[in-house]
């Protein structure tokens, strides 16, 4: 069983590799490893352990022989933003410090304070959230700017893994405009920005498309495994790599459900004018340079945090079905209020918002449930909305793909939310999407358009359509 595409899919909680090769048309899937990921302590600042990563990935790879697959290729996808800095001998000057740290509190304003916001977006197209790059690499010009002297070499997550499987440095496009530091029309680092904030323009890597092969395997690594095998480059955004698993593009919007919920539509230009800006959607680069004009909207993370606060006492399978049973509970939350992204106790936070609001406060399992379920169905409602506005056109379906489409209930409430249609797969889009454009560039997969195709006919979707109450 030769000639595997391997996907190494790396989000907030988990990491998974995953084979996939073509047979008679069709795009078959073969998990190889799991593994859990989570954030730690490290000198006061959330981390992600990266040594730990990799070794779960090189684990992955011993697998792979185990399983009797010999891959023809790898390529890793991650989350956005976040980023190690090198010295000039190729070592990490900095731990993986996680978005959901603290330390950028201040930092977009104070950036603010001397680069225009509105000039910020015209030129990037990026949306405002106060983790992006520039601003943690602010905040490290201010609280150690020794550090920031002595770094060579800024690689994002994927970079710095693919690093240490090749030892190529390389910045890969679709997650280096994640940075809010990369021109949203000359697709390259902008200079004259990096020079306003102080940040050296030598740390930047050249960027490098998505299906470039960016080469093999260490000596010491393939003496490791006992193969060689090519590094592909996919979207290493892992939105890039899942919007590319959605079937059908032109009247849809997609939600990328997972920790976090990606929601938008597919366009040929960035959109950088101020109703976007306001709405704060923004313009991250796509396979083939499409854009992947979205907005960020708290997802899965805080059904998560609340099954976390029970001390895990109930699966969320369990959450769902109490939620059911909650029928007749109802409260919103504002999903993308900052109190949500790293509270030490969601559930408080959900019931301190619902009494300052003077709504009814959850107390049940199930009403906390019920009551974040309706919080994002309205989350996704208001920015299809939103869309549209931008647009100037009506959107006639959504596809709900990742690991949140298996959530039947949510997607029955965003359907009944936003009176659209809604396509609920395929579960394992980011690897899907992940290994196609390891097959474009093996040359297996002539196009996006003929990728989309072949994961139509090969992985299941669910329709549901809106009804006045959820029925059982």
């Amino acid at each position: 069983m030769a000639g595997y595409a391997v996907a190494v899919d790396i989000g907030a909680s988990s990491g998974r590799l995953i084979a996939g090769k073509l047979d008679e048309g069709r795009l078959k899937l073969k998990e190889i490893h799991r593994f859990e990921n989570k954030l730690v302590q490290r000198d006061g600042h959330f981390c992600w352990d990266i040594s730990r990563i990799f070794e779960e990935i090189k684990a992955g790879i011993h697998h792979c022989r185990e399983k009797g697959i010999v891959p023809a290729s790898i390529g890793i996808d991650t989350w956005a933003v976040d980023f190690v800095l090198l010295d000039r001998d190729g070592q990490p000057l900095t731990e993986a410090v996680s978005y959901r740290d603290p330390r950028t509190d201040g930092m977009m304003e104070e950036v603010f304070s001397f680069i225009p916001k509105e000039k910020l977006y015209m030129e990037t197209g990026i949306q405002f959230q106060k983790f992006n790059t520039i601003y943690q690499l602010f905040s490290l010009k201010r609280s150690s700017p020794e550090l920031l002297k002595k770094a060579k070499t800024f690689l994002m997550i994927p970079d710095y893994l693919n690093y240490l499987l090749t030892g190529v440095k390389a910045n890969e496009y679709t997650n280096a405009t994640s940075t809010q530091l990369v021109n949203a029309f000359t697709k390259d680092w902008d200079d004259k920005l990096l020079g306003e904030l102080g940040i050296n323009r030598e740390l930047f890597q050249e960027i490098r498309a998505p299906k470039t092969i960016l080469g093999h395997l260490s000596a010491e690594l393939v003496s490791e495994f006992g193969f060689d095998f090519k590094v592909i480059l996919p979207a290493t955004h892992d939105t890039g790599s899942a919007v590319i698993s959605v079937p059908e593009t032109e009247e849809t919007i997609y939600i990328s459900s997972g920790t976090w919920s990606l929601m938008g539509a597919e366009n040929h230009f960035p959109i950088c004018v101020p109703k976007a800006a306001e709405f704060n959607f923004t313009n991250e680069g796509g396979v083939d340079y499409q854009y992947r004009f979205l907005k960020n909207i708290m997802g899965l993370w805080m059904i998560q945090e609340v099954k976390r606060n029970y001390k895990n006492e109930y699966s969320f399978t369990q959450l769902v079905e109490m939620a059911r049973e909650a029928r007749e509970f109802s409260a919103i939350v504002n999903v993308n209020d900052g109190r949500f992204l790293k509270p030490e106790d969601m559930i408080g936070e959900i019931q301190n918002y619902c009494l300052e609001t003077g709504q009814a406060v959850p107390s049940s399992p199930g009403e906390v449930a019920k009551c974040v379920f309706d919080s994002l169905a309205a989350g996704y409602k208001e920015a299809a909305g939103q869309l549209e506005e931008i647009f100037e056109r009506e959107f006639s379906r959504i596809n709900v793909i990742g690991g949140g489409s298996q959530n039947e209930m949510l997607n029955q409430l965003i359907s009944n939310a936003t009176g659209k249609p809604v396509y609920a797969g395929p579960v394992e889009a980011t690897a899907i999407g992940n290994i196609a454009v390891q097959l474009m560039a093996l040359g297996e997969i002539g196009d996006i358009r003929e990728a989309r195709q072949i994961i139509r006919d090969s992985f299941e979707v669910k329709k549901y359509t809106p009804e006045h109450k959820l029925v059982n």
